[in-house]
């Protein structure tokens, strides 16, 4: 895997292992058209995320499994992985992913969605990102709290990148 930005390994790691926001991923329809998930994840060096069999998304993966995917912060100092890779689908079997996952973002699974999503009917799905090439980005330096402003380049991007 390809590695490039101002973080490390270890910090990357450390922030996706740390946020709760959800990873947002990119793909391809079977009409070459683009689309856009967002899904809860968890990071071991490869992403994971558990939704429905019947989503959009498996099937789109099942056409082509090339996606891209950024994690990043929704409030100032922005910060975060973009990245791109290869997803592969298979049964989330006993819903074990889609229980880890209710716990690291809702804190356990006896919630009103919890009970929702783990509904004996729902099929559930593992979807494994394995990245090509992650990209780290971090405007902390030049964002103070709350100001919302940077010196990103006129298209919002990193200029040195």
């Amino acid at each position: 895997m390809e590695l490039t930005g101002p973080w490390n390994r270890d910090r990357v790691d450390r922030f996706l292992n740390d946020t709760r926001v959800p990873i947002r991923v990119g793909c391809r329809t079977p009409a070459d058209d683009p689309w856009m998930v967002s899904l809860w994840f968890q990071w071991d060096g490869t992403v994971h995320c558990a939704t429905s069999a019947d989503a959009d998304l498996v099937r789109f993966l099942a056409a082509d499994d090339h996606v891209s995917f950024e994690i990043s912060t929704n409030d100032p100092p922005y910060r975060g992985i973009r990245g791109r890779g290869q997803a592969s689908v298979t049964p989330d079997g006993g819903r074990r992913l889609l229980r880890e996952l209710l716990e690291r973002y809702l804190g356990g699974t006896d919630t009103e969605l919890g009970e929702w999503l783990l509904r004996p009917e729902r099929e559930e799905v593992h979807v494994r990102i394995e990245p090509d090439r992650l990209h780290s980005w971090d405007y902390s330096s030049r964002i103070s709290a709350g100001s919302g402003r940077g010196d990103e380049g006129p298209d919002g991007e990193d200029p040195v990148e």
